[in-house]
């Protein structure tokens, strides 16, 4: 077997080979210093091709061995992502520009815990109940008993997301590969070499040549052969709703099976009985969790009138207390966001909002740092819902806010968008909350809180996705159902 790495940087994982990438290598840059990271691989669609096609080989022994077999393994490589938390943290820090303690407990600490929570081993039979059939092509009633029992969807291309190179792949790869599926993994672009360490601990934890892929790729060719290769059976993709769709589209073609975490815009309807200081902290994430570079993230604020002055000068007060700069000090709240790109794609929406006639109540200027691509924690209040920084996804550390008057307006607020992946919901009449949650259009509804539960299943309606994941949710969706019937 070749080594990892070259002189030239990190080299791709393919049916259990480090090869060199035929497109050369590219620059990953840490947005917190401007530095170069190291040099991540190019793969040309022919060893993305190559990597499914050995993932289709792989997938022929895999797909047979048991399921204590596959839980050990995953256990081992929990184990060794332990082991190696501190420089696997450093890494990730470095490509995404994540604060240290969320690099290390929310990212590599999370990718270990979902290793570790699919080493699970759990039933993949269902009995059902027998059945009298009466009329029977034979003639005569019979009794027949049967089975539903999960199987394998076969190899799985897994395209990951940029704000967490840890835990996501693994959300993804673990439920995968402890169903008996094989992966073709296609990081993101900006942090990929994660993903590579992600590899090797899964390589020193006995997993299979072939079973594991990583081809990796700043071209749109590369993500794009994931989908389309013949010997890819399902996409797992997180990513922008746009892409989601052109995805999609292939994958119709395909009759490829899919599962599609994508955006969101969050509504956070706040009552005038609710405890303003939990909404504040809640709808506050937004600003710090990587720096807003999240699809869960509360940014679309709707104040009932009575609180809404006060709602808008307390979130205007916390965002304006939040240390912004180096993620590696230990002070530091907010992060940079992930590229130069982005940075001046978020400020381009804060400048929207403002001709839009929105009000910047906080942030709306460039933080006074010399190197990084930092984004000020911005609130935007007196919005409107027909605005665009209202209805689109920025993906930043940027919080709008929106008055309504009463329950049916908040509703209708809410849905009044396209997407419906997570809404939030604070109110101190716990009746009222619960039932506002169950008249939202969306997979999800914190009530009271921005907290998760890792067990309850993940996914969006509308816009926001198709599928679910997380907890037992996700080895459904990485199965199929298989009827079996016998005479009882």
């Amino acid at each position: 077997m070749t080594t990892r790495q070259s002189g030239g940087g990190q080299r791709l994982l393919i049916g259990g080979s480090w090869a060199e990438p035929d497109g050369g290598h590219y620059e990953v840059i840490d947005p917190a210093t401007e530095d170069v990271v190291g040099w991540a691989p190019e793969a040309s669609r022919d060893q993305v091709h190559a990597a499914a096609g050995a993932a289709r080989e792989a997938f022929r022994t895999w797909s047979r061995t048991t399921p204590v077999e596959r839980a050990a393994i995953l256990h081992r490589a929990a184990e060794e992502i332990r082991r190696n938390l501190l420089p696997y943290a450093e890494l990730a820090q470095a490509e995404t520009g994540a604060t240290t303690g969320t690099a290390r407990g929310m990212q590599v600490g999370v990718g270990a815990a979902r290793f570790q929570r699919y080493a699970r081993v759990e039933p993949v039979e269902e009995p059902l109940p027998p059945q009298i059939n009466e009329a029977g092509p034979f003639g005569g009633a019979a009794v027949l008993g049967a089975l539903a029992v999960r199987r394998p969807v076969g190899v799985v291309t897994c395209i990951t997301s940029y704000n967490n190179p840890w835990a996501n792949p693994a959300g993804k790869i673990a439920p995968a590969l402890a169903t008996g599926n094989t992966v073709v993994v296609k990081p993101a672009p900006q942090d990929p070499l994660s993903v590579y360490r992600m590899a090797e601990a899964l390589e020193a934890a006995g997993v299979p040549p072939g079973v594991v892929n990583i081809v990796s790729g700043a071209r749109a060719e590369v993500g794009e052969a994931a989908v389309d290769s013949p010997d890819v059976d399902m996409v797992s993709f997180t990513g922008s709703t746009a892409v989601g769709r052109r995805i999609a589209e292939v994958c119709g073609r395909g009759m490829k099976r899919q599962l599609m975490e994508l955006g969101g815009k969050g509504a956070a309807i706040v009552f005038e009985d609710a405890d303003l200081e939990s909404a504040v902290r809640g709808i506050g994430t937004t600003f710090s969790f990587y720096s807003g570079q999240i699809c869960t993230a509360p940014t679309r604020v709707l104040a009932q009138r009575p609180v809404y002055d006060r709602l808008v000068s307390q979130l205007a007060a916390y965002a304006s207390r939040l240390p912004v700069g180096d993620p590696r000090a230990s002070g530091t709240v907010v992060g940079p966001v992930i590229s130069a790109a982005h940075r001046d794609r978020v400020e381009s929406y804060v400048e929207l909002g403002r001709k839009e006639g929105a009000r910047v109540v906080a942030g709306g200027e460039r933080p006074p740092l010399d190197r990084g691509f930092y984004v000020a924690p911005t609130l935007l209040a007196d919005c409107t819902p027909d605005m665009r920084v209202v209805r689109e996804e920025i993906f930043g550390p940027v919080v709008v806010v929106v008055p309504f008057d009463d329950e049916e307006e908040a509703v209708a607020l809410a849905d009044d968008s396209e997407y419906g992946l997570i809404d939030y919901v604070w109110s101190g009449d716990v009746a009222r909350a619960f039932r506002v949650a169950g008249r939202l259009r969306s997979g999800g509804v914190g009530i009271n809180t921005v907290g998760r539960n890792m067990e309850a299943p993940f996914g969006g309606f509308k816009q926001s996705g198709v599928g679910r994941d997380v907890g037992s949710y996700a080895l459904h969706a990485y199965t199929e159902l298989q009827s079996l019937v016998w005479p009882g």
